[in-house]
């Protein structure tokens, strides 16, 4: 079965309103969400999992977003949480810029879940490099305007 990133998007793992200062803080309330809705079984075992990625190259893929990624042996089922901030926060990215928009994918370790996770990440960074898409993203309001910029 092969999904398209506005399939797997879920309301209960969206947050366009986030209180976040810090790529931690980013990282561990996305997770959070994930680990409410069933995504993942343990948290800090999939955190772990994101920083392990972190620390093998650039997630954040300029224009304001970031998509920090690690495939998880914690992971239950795919899916992607979507978050933005309220104010820029540092992070790595191949244009110097700080990051307001996050997508954090949950992916299970095995082979299919790599297969989906590079499927996906393939087509979210082909939407991102959409100035129309990116223009939606970046005002969605919400869930309902998500799923639109992605359609």
């Amino acid at each position: 079965m092969i999904m398209a990133v506005k399939e797997i998007l879920d309301r209960r793992v969206i947050d366009l309103d986030m209180v976040a200062k810090s790529k931690d803080e980013v990282i561990r309330h996305l997770a959070g969400l994930l680990k409410d809705a069933g995504y993942i079984d343990d948290l800090e075992g999939y955190i772990r999992d994101v920083y392990l990625r972190e620390s093998e190259g650039i997630t954040g893929i300029g224009g304001h977003v970031a998509i920090p990624h690690g495939k998880s042996a914690f992971v239950d089922k795919v899916g992607i949480a979507v978050g933005r901030t309220r104010e820029m926060v540092e992070w790595e990215s191949y244009d110097g810029e700080p990051s307001q928009l996050f997508f954090l994918f949950a992916v299970p370790a095995d082979s299919d879940g790599a297969k989906d996770h590079l499927r996906l990440i393939a087509e979210l960074a082909g939407k991102l490099g959409n100035d129309a898409i990116m223009a939606k993203l970046q005002t969605a309001s919400s869930y309902e305007n998500l799923v639109e910029a992605f359609s």
